[in-house]
């Protein structure tokens, strides 16, 4: 794992807006597919803000989420709903968006068109940003989950799981590990003390049923790029 602690929230803000910008604007100089995985939460919206205003050819970038809560864009739970107020504004609006909620009755219902929409994007993902809960979730891989195991099989062949988990609320639907960690660049966003704690915690065991963001440490095939600030 590669921790950069960062002085505060908005200079972690601003350093990976940067980076995140070279790095999808390298992808499309290069012909490849620029795309971008975001996760939800009151994390990133700083990051989504900043990265907003970044100068790119977006029309060219196409932005997904690592997953979703099983609402429509009305709530105010919605992940496409925070990222389209934060990060599809300013010269980002330009950028494609690919939602994972389908409309379906359920994320079951659901799957094989979001299989088919994460399908569509071409190619492993240019950067993906995961977030962690304070149950060592990530993604929507929560302790307990009904498709943990589905999720995190590192052999498995599915681009996305549905997920039900008492500590999820809605039901979910996630990118599974495999999409994840074949990133080109794939980064865990913390804050706060108590996420460092958390971090720890995982470093400290092993059982990924029991903190799911152990499986992304340990699969990942180079050191997890880990950003945090105060």
């Amino acid at each position: 794992m590669n921790l950069r602690k960062f002085a505060d929230r908005e200079a972690l803000a601003q350093a990976l807006a940067v980076e995140t910008a070279d790095a999808l604007r390298a992808a499309i100089g290069t012909g490849a597919a620029a795309t971008l995985a975001v996760s939800g939460g009151s994390t990133p919206a700083k990051f989504f803000r900043a990265l907003s205003g970044a100068e790119l050819d977006w029309e060219s970038v196409a932005v997904t989420l690592v997953d979703e809560r099983w609402v429509p864009e009305t709530s105010d739970r919605s992940n496409a709903r925070l990222v389209k107020q934060n990060l599809l504004q300013n010269d980002a609006s330009a950028a494609s968006f690919t939602p994972l909620f389908t409309g379906a009755d359920s994320p079951e219902e659901g799957l094989d068109e979001a299989d088919q929409r994460i399908a569509d994007l071409h190619g492993p993902l240019t950067v993906a940003f995961l977030g962690m809960g304070s149950d060592g979730h990530t993604a929507s891989f929560f302790p307990g989950g009904d498709h943990l195991a589905e999720a995190i099989d590192i052999a498995g062949k599915a681009l996305v799981a549905p997920m039900h988990a008492a500590a999820a609320g809605e039901p979910r639907i996630t990118l599974t590990l495999p999409v994840l960690i074949a990133a080109e660049t794939l980064i865990l966003h913390i804050e706060g003390q108590d996420k460092l704690e958390v971090l720890e915690k995982a470093l400290a065991g092993e059982d990924p049923r029991e903190m799911p963001i152990r499986a992304v440490i340990a699969a990942s095939p180079r050191p997890l790029d880990v950003v945090w600030a105060p």
